[in-house]
């Protein structure tokens, strides 16, 4: 029998997943909940389900209290997403700045269109607040040659993140950091969808 690894049991809905499946929740020594997205913090855990809907239900039942035996700190439903939210966030932009510095991002509308008729990029990031026309013209070249993209970031971020003025879209070539980059924007997708 082939073993999967360590499950745990989410705190509020009960379901029993793999540890890698599920958020994790430490206390800090002042007794703050701390959302521990790599798993690696020291100290008990506490789990939740990766989806919105279980890291609130938790938090306003009071589960993260009884999983911990004593009062927790910061364990407001919509602090806690929105802090959830920022955090998954920084790890995407953080790979998206690697890639950059490594020299694999491509940026503006003209240069990624050309790139995908010559040579696919891995991923590509369409800044949130595209203009219509623009951004469908990038997402339907980019459904025709199979390139997963997100729409994450405002044009500033986006170009902030790559050292530049505004930018509508980026585009990370194949390589190392493609992997992580969908890791982690599958897990920020799933969290705010619920799995959809």
């Amino acid at each position: 029998m082939v073993e999967n690894g360590p499950e745990r049991t989410c705190i509020f809905c009960r379901t029993t997943r793999g540890k890698q499946e599920l958020l994790r929740f430490v206390l800090s020594p002042d007794r703050l909940l701390v959302p521990d997205l790599l798993a690696k913090l020291p100290g008990r855990g506490a789990y939740t389900c990766m989806a919105v809907s279980c890291v609130k239900g938790a938090a306003e039942k009071k589960q993260f209290s009884r999983a911990f035996k004593g009062e927790v700190k910061g364990a407001d439903a919509a602090g806690l997403v929105n802090q959830l939210r920022i955090r998954m966030e920084e790890r995407i932009a953080s790979y998206v700045s690697l890639a950059n510095k490594a020299g694999k991002v491509s940026s503006g509308t003209d240069m990624v269109l050309e790139r995908m008729k010559d040579r696919l990029p891995g991923f590509l990031f369409i800044a949130s607040d595209i203009s219509a026309d623009i951004g469908q013209k990038v997402k339907t070249q980019a459904e025709r040659n199979g390139v997963e993209y997100c729409t994450l970031f405002d044009k500033e971020k986006l170009g902030a993140l790559i050292g530049k003025e505004m930018r509508v879209v980026v585009a990370i070539q194949v390589g190392g950091f493609i992997g992580p980059l969908k890791q982690e924007t599958a897990k920020l997708r799933n969290f705010f969808e619920e799995g959809r």
